[in-house]
């Protein structure tokens, strides 16, 4: 034996040790330990702190705002470390400032940062402006959860309160967070006040307002001393119901009392409708129960955790005490639906993929079985379940969750971690069959086999670290949805490593003494091994032969990678998931009434009853959705007014469906456009994103010198966009024209008459938006129940109408609304939009067709802005990767997916030269030579050959994960090189020729290399059915197979032109 290494002396210490089954039994229990803790998710939790900054300015227009609020506090926003983007949006008498902080940044800390600048700088508020209202915002925030009720009897007043109750009650649970109702009336106590009856008596609505407010009071006064005994005071003044606000005194006219309820309607009911909310049972609902029918008033009530939680079981304990809740406190005739349910999709998704991953480990071992035989099988099969368990405590220690990301970086290590076993195993079977070793004691072969093959193993195995680790650097978005896999995979190797020196040769020893003899016998090379000997000796018989060969391969290489450039393979970043959901986003003209956006909504949910795949849809009109991370980053729960709408569609399970969800969103798009179209509706097919989310798929910034130039030049790209195929889905951030209503006070009258303005701003604003005058103080009410001053609607529907509004004047005389100045129409000023200081027109749309990659129509719209021509007389200039920087000179810049794909792919190809570099010093390390290297890394580009075509083949986008498996493959491609030259120079050293060395090389040590590959192949197989993976499983199948091959003739070959240059070149001896 020779002298033993590091792993000889690990398996001879741990062979026998009564500490080995103890070490396999503690790390397969801190792994079934880990997947218990470990909080089940579908998708990884990003930290990306983000913070909405409010303030209002009253009265300023927009561009008054940008000036005093907007400019100033985004440049203290600007000042806080960390933060990678300020957006800010001025609008008349309001300013709106989101801040996003790099990826990774801690949020606590960045939510004190942001509150000390602001406290720090109150004093540069200007007068009559509110100080910051701070909102920060993060994935927690997303509803996990999401029920709602809805009733073909009951209308949206009713399901509101019986919401409210089934809230009080739900809120109870530990761990949920944040609950919101959306849609439905809450009750008010609405004071409409008549304005003729008003004037008869000479009140006015603002003293109304005001003496509603005064007199809707009670306090604790004090305690009164009699005796020995304090006794508490007591005011009592709160409204109860709407009786005692009907009988409060508000005047008196010749010694009568005038009451409320003489001049003023006063209901006890509903609000106003602000909203609607419709659910509409769909085509695939037939089968749950609920029947297809007429949209039915509804009212949702969402769920957020806490931070960490696991979503699974606490979906699973709402739902629970929802169904209690509902048998025992509501009517039959109110209906309750799970209209979202991410733990039941995360628990799905996770059992999903640990199946995925058993099915991985016994097809493994299966095929170690048929390469090797059952007992080495056995073997492997102990070994995979303890690397894998040790990798979950990994992922449980950096605070990981099981999602999709970890549980695919464990499925996808299965193929790679059990190559240190196989080799193991291997060299032990080789070692045992050797006729030398057949009578000495198995333990003596196997410390022997893994002591020879320790430190190739060490070396491969830092080798395929050194491949995957730099993946791990990739920033931005992108960055938490793959770093679970670099840093999975790694701990991976490095505990297979470990186990195959500790626990291999235990196992092994156990479940392999007693081998049938007749595995003994030595083996005659099989036919396809002497057929590449025939093949090798006439390659290597002449140089014509051995360039023609390797002119053959560079020939296949180049034709592989041509199918990028001739589009038989689109790059995408990543492709669409198969979701359960997707949403309709619906933009009316600005100005439109609720109801005209209820009826164009109402049109468009219609035509969703011919999709077969739909078991519900819910229309939000006039407000927003249940926001997921997507609409977290676009900020959609921001959405309301009477001009906007959100369809949430729900599809059946994957499981009762043959059609994707990205392909049924087309289908919903190419239906809805027509009936858009007539409707005046902008509508946005808007998917759940595979990936981080951006403001939409294309997006294009404008900069420049002048806001209204660079909504000019917004407005062409506009059209190109248009113009483009492929590019659907096409909007901008600038307002349509909305028609204003101007009230100019005649200052001089005004002030004849004894009004000021502070008093017609008053009292217009209570005759229109109305105002609040306290609470109607009922116990039992779940909600809080307002007490709100507004003109009935006929009233404030016209200015004729508004003109005899009476004004309280100083004397306490009423005098008209028009007596006081003139109405003038004109439009409403456009919101100002800035990114990081600097003024931006978005232009954002999105792609479908054949390409759907945003990269291409990009490449088309380029050329078009390249040749564009500006009055300015200069080009158009584009940016990716950064803003222009200056406003000085018009400019453009592409973002959305495509400054992530960017990114992404830039960061992966840097993280590939890192690959390069490290298994170049890592092989020239063991090899101290600067040539051979090289010859064994020219094997890597060879994996394109069958990962292109491969892609293509499967109707596949080459996206970032199938970048990922490239990178990845090139650790194992160098692994069987190593194998390949490693064995050429053992053979040289014996003294064989240099040709025969060679051919051996690829004859003797392709069976380990066969097995590695075949390891990868089907440990990768079970990810195909994933859309986002299935790139990464095509790259490492298909990779491994072309590399495989050709490596084992292409590196000999390349070896053996150098060394016999080398030889050639060589001095001859010096004679003594």
């Amino acid at each position: 034996m020779s002298k033993p290494q590091i792993a000889g002396r690990l398996a001879r210490a741990f062979i026998h040790s009564k500490l080995t089954p103890l070490i396999l039994l503690a790390s397969v229990s801190l792994g079934v330990a880990a997947v218990v803790m470990l909080p089940r998710e579908e998708e990884p939790q990003i930290i990306v702190p983000m913070i909405d900054v409010m303030v209002s300015f009253p009265g300023a227009s927009a561009r008054e705002v940008e000036t005093r609020i907007t400019r100033p506090m985004e440049r203290l926003l600007w000042e806080i470390p960390g933060v990678e983007y300020v957006y800010t949006t001025s609008s008349p008498g309001s300013s709106m400032a989101i801040v996003r902080f790099y990826v990774g940044e801690d949020e606590e800390e960045s939510i004190v940062r942001l509150n000390q600048k602001m406290f720090a700088n109150f004093d540069l508020i200007p007068p009559g402006a509110s100080q910051p209202l701070v909102k920060p915002r993060s994935i927690d925030d997303v509803p996990f959860l999401a029920l709602t009720l809805w009733s073909r009897e009951l209308d949206g007043f009713a399901l509101r309160r019986a919401a409210a109750e089934l809230r009080h009650d739900l809120e109870r649970i530990p761990d949920i967070s944040e609950t919101r109702i959306l849609g439905g009336q809450r009750r008010m106590v609405r004071v409409e006040p008549d304005l003729s009856k008003l004037a008869s008596y000479g009140i006015g609505p603002t003293e109304i307002a005001g003496l509603l407010e005064m007199e809707n009071r009670e306090a604790h006064a004090g305690t009164v001393t009699r005796g020995d005994e304090a006794i508490a005071v007591h005011i009592d003044g709160f409204f109860r119901d709407a009786g005692e606000l009907e009988r409060l005194v508000v005047g008196a006219r010749d010694g009568v009392p005038v009451y409320l309820g003489d001049v003023a309607r006063v209901i006890d009911g509903p609000e106003e409708p602000a909203d609607y909310v419709l659910f509409s049972p769909g085509p695939a609902a037939e089968g749950t129960g609920v029947g297809a029918g007429a949209p039915a008033p509804a009212v949702t009530l969402t769920f957020a955790k806490r931070k960490g939680k696991n979503a699974v079981a606490l979906s699973e304990a709402v739902l629970e005490k929802a169904e209690r809740f509902r048998r025992g406190h509501l009517p039959a005739s109110i209906e309750m639906t799970v209209t979202r349910n991410y733990g039941e999709t995360a628990a799905e998704k996770s059992n999903e993929l640990l199946l995925h991953m058993m099915i991985a480990i016994v097809s493994v071992t299966l095929l170690i079985w048929l390469a090797l035989g059952l007992r080495e099988a056995g073997v492997v099969a102990v070994a995979i379940p303890v690397t894998l368990a040790l990798t979950l405590v990994v992922f449980l220690l950096y605070g990981y969750t099981l999602n999709r990301i970890t549980l695919f970086a464990l499925i996808f290590s299965i193929g790679i971690l059990v190559d240190d076993a196989i080799v193991v195993i291997e060299n032990m079977v080789r070692h045992r069959r050797l006729p030398e070793n057949r009578h000495r004691s198995f333990t003596e072969v196997a410390v022997e086999a893994v002591n020879e093959v320790g430190n190739p193993t060490i070396l491969a195995t830092f080798t395929v670290i050194a491949a995957i680790l730099p993946m791990a650097l990739v920033r931005g978005l992108m960055g938490p949805y793959m770093r679970p896999i670099p840093i999975g995979a790694s701990a991976a190797m490095i505990f297979s490593l470990l186990v195959a020196f500790v626990v291999t040769p235990w196992a092994a020893v156990r479940l392999m003494r007693k081998i049938s003899p007749k595995h003994e016998a030595g083996e005659k090379e099989d036919r396809s091994t002497r057929l590449y000997r025939r093949f090798m000796g006439r390659v290597l018989s002449s140089d014509r032969n051995q360039w023609a060969f390797l002119g053959l391969v560079l020939l296949l290489l180049l034709g592989a990678m041509s199918m990028v450039a001739f589009k038989f393979v689109i790059v995408k970043m990543l492709p669409f998931d198969n979701k359960s959901e997707f949403q309709v986003i619906v933009d009316m003209p600005e100005g439109t009434s609720l109801e005209r956006t209820a009826a164009a909504t109402r049109a468009l949910a219609v035509e969703l009853d011919r999709i077969p795949e739909i078991t519900e849809t819910i229309s939000y009109i006039g407000t927003a959705s249940p926001y997921n991370f997507n609409g977290l980053v676009r900020h959609y729960y921001l959405r309301s007014g009477d001009n906007v709408a959100d369809i949430q569609v729900n599809l059946a399970p994957k499981g009762e469906r043959s059609r994707q969800s990205h392909d049924i969103a087309r289908r919903v798009r190419e239906i809805l456009e027509p009936v858009a179209a007539a409707h005046g509706v902008r509508m946005k097919v808007s998917e759940v994103p595979p990936g981080p989310p951006v403001l939409q798929t294309l997006v294009a910034e404008v900069y420049g010198p002048d806001y209204e130039r660079q909504v000019e030049l917004a407005a062409r790209l506009r059209a190109m966009m248009a113009e483009t195929p492929g590019v659907v889905d096409i909007d901008w951030y600038v307002e349509d024209p909305q028609p204003e209503l101007l009230f100019r006070l005649d200052r001089l009258k005004a002030s004849l008459a004894g009004v000021s303005a502070a008093e017609v701003q008053q009292a217009v604003t209570i005759a229109l938006g109305g105002a609040r005058a306290g609470l109607l103080h009922q116990d039992r009410e779940a909600e809080d129940v307002h007490i709100v001053v507004r003109l009935p609607l006929a009233d404030r529907s016209s200015v004729t109408a508004l003109d005899s509004l009476r004004v309280a004047s100083s004397s306490g005389a009423l005098v008209p609304l028009g007596e006081l100045g003139e109405w003038e129409r004109g439009e409403r000023e456009r919101n100002i939009y800035h990114k990081n200081l600097m003024p931006v027109v978005y232009v954002t749309a999105d792609v479908a067709g054949r390409e759907e990659s945003p990269v291409y129509p990009i490449l088309a719209m380029n050329r078009k802005i390249a040749a564009m021509e500006l009055p300015e007389g200069y080009r158009l200039e584009t940016f990716t990767a950064r803003q222009p920087s200056s406003s000085d000179r018009l400019a453009m810049k592409w973002d959305g997916e495509w400054h992530i794909t960017y990114e992404v792919f830039r960061d992966l190809g840097l993280a590939f030269a890192a690959v390069l570099i490290l298994i170049y010093i890592l092989v020239v390390a063991w090899f101290q030579s600067f040539k051979t290297p090289l010859v064994i890394m020219a094997a890597i580009p060879f994996s394109l050959v069958g990962i292109l075509p491969g892609h293509w083949a499967m109707g596949a986008f080459f996206t970032a994960t199938s970048m990922i498996g490239f990178i990845a493959g090139a650790g194992i491609v160098v692994r069987n090189s190593i194998i390949l030259v490693d064995f050429i120079e053992l053979r040289l050293a014996a003294g064989v020729p240099l040709a025969e060395a060679v051919v051996d090389a690829g004859a003797v040590r392709f069976r380990p290399m066969m097995l590695t590959a075949a390891a990868v192949v089907v440990g990768a197989a079970v990810i195909l059915a994933d859309p986002i993976f299935q790139g990464l499983a095509i790259s490492l199948m298909a990779g491994e197979v072309a590399s495989l091959l050709l490596s084992r003739m292409t590196v000999p070959i390349l070896f053996y032109r150098m060394r016999r240059r080398e030889l050639r070149h060589a001095p001859a001896p010096v004679s003594q």
